[in-house]
């Protein structure tokens, strides 16, 4: 009769989380612009809470600092842009200050995440329902990785009901879910991709989806999209039907707000590294932060 062993429990180490967070979202499975990665941190230091959110913002920095935390993980990387000089003169040079001094460290996971397994777009196409899912742009060497996902819903929708779907699924923004196509459209295959995917729409077009969700969907971008895979039906001579109309083409589009569409995967990662230390006998404590950091506040319709 064999026996099992549970590793002894000990401090974590900063190098100790580092180590599970690659393993979760390979570096090498970021996109070749992204800067991903321990922006700030000693990996000498203990680590016992790590807090998790989308952005670094001066409140979510002192919200975690305020819990205990001694590290930070975000999506969206801090040190995105160079910056000349590290002083409380800058929101970020005093964001650093504020973590340094607090011995609190930050770690961000982007597009490594997003094409990773239980990574942005799998939470995404989860939250969705969809089933049978897989990338929608696989990685070379793994075609179970890479950007977007694309899947089937448990039973077709029309779009109206779809787009519904959507708003329920997804934190509540200020940008609510703006749609492309006819509202008593059938939609079945679906194709998503947390934050801006715009630059996708092509590969969705290609990937044979009914609908594509995303984010930041820019106008011209969009209106380009749509004229290049319309039809344009004429009413029958002599009939007062009116104007020409355009009929849209699949693949729909259905446009979230980015802070909606990604933040989904915080819970995902947050279990996902509290259960890898556990099992390695260096627990930690995790907390998903719960401050907004979609920058809209509110949008208003004409009466």
């Amino acid at each position: 009769m064999s026996s099992q062993t549970t590793p002894s429990s000990h401090q974590a180490t900063l190098a100790d989380v580092l180590e599970v967070l690659e393993r979760l979202y390979p570096a090498e499975l970021a996109e070749s612009w992204d800067k991903p990665g321990l922006s700030v941190g000693n990996l000498a230091a203990p680590v016992s809470k790590v807090y998790l959110a989308l952005d670094a913002t001066r409140a979510v920095v002192e919200d975690a600092i305020a819990w205990g935390a001694d590290l930070i993980v975000t999506h969206h990387p801090f040190l995105f842009t160079a910056l000349g000089a590290v002083t409380t003169q800058s929101d970020r040079g005093a964001s650093i200050y504020r973590l340094i001094s607090s011995g609190c460290a930050l770690f961000s996971a982007h597009t490594n995440a997003d094409s990773a397994r239980r990574g942005v777009n799998d939470a995404l196409a989860d939250r969705l329902g969809l089933v049978d899912t897989r990338p929608l742009t696989p990685t070379i060497n793994d075609d179970s990785l890479g950007l977007g996902r694309i899947g089937r819903l448990p039973a077709p929708l029309r779009l109206e009901e779809f787009a519904t779907l959507v708003a329920n699924a997804l934190p509540q923004a200020a940008q609510g879910i703006r749609v492309v196509g006819p509202q008593d459209a059938t939609v079945s295959t679906v194709a998503v991709l947390g934050g801006s995917g715009g630059s996708l729409l092509e590969e969705a077009a290609a990937s044979g989806a009914d609908v594509y969700l995303t984010s930041d969907l820019k106008h011209h971008d969009v209106l380009d999209f749509v004229e290049a895979r319309a039809n344009s039906a004429t009413t029958a001579p002599g009939a007062d039907a009116g104007p020409t109309r355009t009929i849209v083409e699949k693949p729909f589009l259905i446009d979230s707000a980015h802070w909606a569409s990604e933040s989904v995967w915080l819970p995902y990662a947050a279990a996902d590294l509290a259960d890898a230390l556990a099992a390695a006998g260096t627990p930690i404590e995790t907390r998903v932060s719960d401050i907004t950091t979609d920058p809209w506040t509110f949008h208003v319709r004409a009466n």
